[in-house]
């Protein structure tokens, strides 16, 4: 099913049931209405019956004195002697007489309704004690009868009704559902068939309609174009990432064809075969700079422990400032990333290196610089790409994976370049000696 079917069948659904519980409950307070409303107009003849047998006991055996309208019908009234002998009894019950047990309660001296059964057909009984005086009547009982088929039938209408509402609504809010959805589905439509077209011609510069919307719909074509602008710079740094490898391996593949094909034909000589070394050097290192690139870029953090201090002390700066601090993460990763900064200083730069590690609110800043000028202020995001600088121009690129991965970041501004980290602890934190004291206690 559809997600407009199912939203209209639930639609229906829901407005079935709420108009269906919702008529279950008129329906219970109008039967109780109805009922009690029975029950009262037995009650108020019964006592018209009894005042009358007190007042004029003649008038009771007066043909039709009896009779009265229930609703659509007329009420029958037996009035029995205080043995339970008929003394009256109205026309509207004909040949047919009622349960004498109805009568009994009455007889004892208390009122009571009760429902009975005569000719096949349901009634509400009421009986109530006569006054012992009144005549042949004097201490007998009246009991009043109705039938019940008016409060049946208009129960059974109530009930009709609430069906065919209930069906009404349903059909109604299902109607309504659909031709809103149907509105409402149209731009995901749009949106469905412009994806579809995207990935037909899997071109990323394409962008999804914009459906002028700032709804949740207009939220997600805008989630999804800026999703579309990212893969597209990705597949642009891509190619350019193919580019320039192809160029920087292009150069020592040239050079390395040519010193073979030197060496085939006047054979070998140390300056060639220095040359051939320094050539496969520089495939071999080109090679491993780019697997451990695509190592870092796909690799999950491990929760070992790293003293970056040590780190920054076997990078191989002239000078190095290092507060004790511990970082989670890889090692190994961790102490390429800082050579490759102090190499970068030392190929690029100019004067001393000098490395520094300090721990401020929560971070972690291992800081290489040197004395030259540094980067200019537009290139700072950029010598962190593949193949920017001159070499394998892997460098970089690997210190910012290497950061990203361990949840932190590298920038450069003029001949300082910076890696931040996640701070752990110190080194003396988890043995419970103040920062500070570790010569007096024998550490190191």
């Amino acid at each position: 099913m559809s997600t407009r079917l199912r939203a209209v069948v639930a639609a229906a659904v829901a407005t079935l049931l709420a108009v269906v519980v919702l008529g279950t409950v008129v329906d219970f307070f109008v039967a109780r209405h109805l009922h009690r409303g029975l029950d009262r107009t037995l009650r108020a003849r019964a006592v018209e019956v009894a005042q009358l047998a007190a007042s004029a006991p003649a008038l009771l055996t007066t043909p039709g004195a009896l009779d009265s309208p229930v609703g659509s019908t007329q009420a029958m009234v037996e009035v029995v002697d205080r043995r339970g002998r008929i003394v009256a009894r109205s026309l509207s019950l004909g040949g047919r007489l009622l349960d004498r047990s109805l009568a009994a309660p009455a007889l004892a001296g208390t009122g009571r309704y009760a429902t009975a059964e005569l000719g096949g057909a349901d009634i509400r009984v009421y009986a109530a004690p006569l006054a012992s005086t009144g005549g042949a009547a004097g201490g007998g009982a009246v009991v009043v009868a109705a039938s019940t088929a008016d409060v049946e039938d208009t129960i059974r209408a109530v009930r009709a009704l609430t069906l065919l509402g209930a069906l009404g609504a349903a059909a109604v809010g299902a109607a309504a559902v659909w031709l809103l959805l149907g509105r409402a589905l149209e731009p995901l439509r749009r949106l469905d068939r412009a994806a579809a077209e995207i990935g037909r011609t899997g071109d990323p510069r394409r962008r999804l309609p914009d459906p002028h919307r700032t709804d949740e719909v207009g939220r997600l074509a805008a989630t999804l174009n800026t999703m579309l602008e990212t893969l597209e710079r990705a597949r642009e740094s891509e190619r350019r990432f193919v580019a320039d490898a192809s160029h920087e391996l292009r150069t020592p593949l040239t050079a390395l064809r040519g010193n073979v094909e030197h060496l085939a034909r006047h054979g070998s000589t140390p300056e060639l075969v220095a040359d051939l070394q320094a050539d496969a050097s520089r495939l071999a290192q080109l090679a491993d700079d780019l697997l451990v690139l695509s190592r870092e870029e796909a690799a999950t953090l491990p929760d070992d422990e790293v003293r970056l201090d040590d780190l920054a002390r076997d990078a191989g700066a002239d000078e190095v400032s290092a507060e004790p601090v511990v970082v989670r993460g890889d090692g190994e990763a961790l102490r390429r990333a800082v050579a490759n900064l102090v190499e970068n200083a030392r190929r690029h730069g100019q004067g001393r290196v000098t490395l520094d590690v300090t721990a401020r609110d929560g971070t972690v800043r291992l800081e290489v610089r040197d004395e030259g000028a540094g980067v200019a202020d537009v290139d700072r995001e950029r010598v962190f790409e593949r193949f920017h600088g001159r070499g394998s121009g892997l460098g970089l690129a690997i210190v910012r994976a290497t950061a990203e991965r361990h949840g932190g970041r590298a920038y450069a501004r003029g001949a300082r370049f910076t890696i931040e980290l996640p701070f752990v602890r110190k080194p003396s934190e988890s043995m419970g000696i103040p920062y500070g004291d570790e010569s007096e206690k024998g550490l190191p």
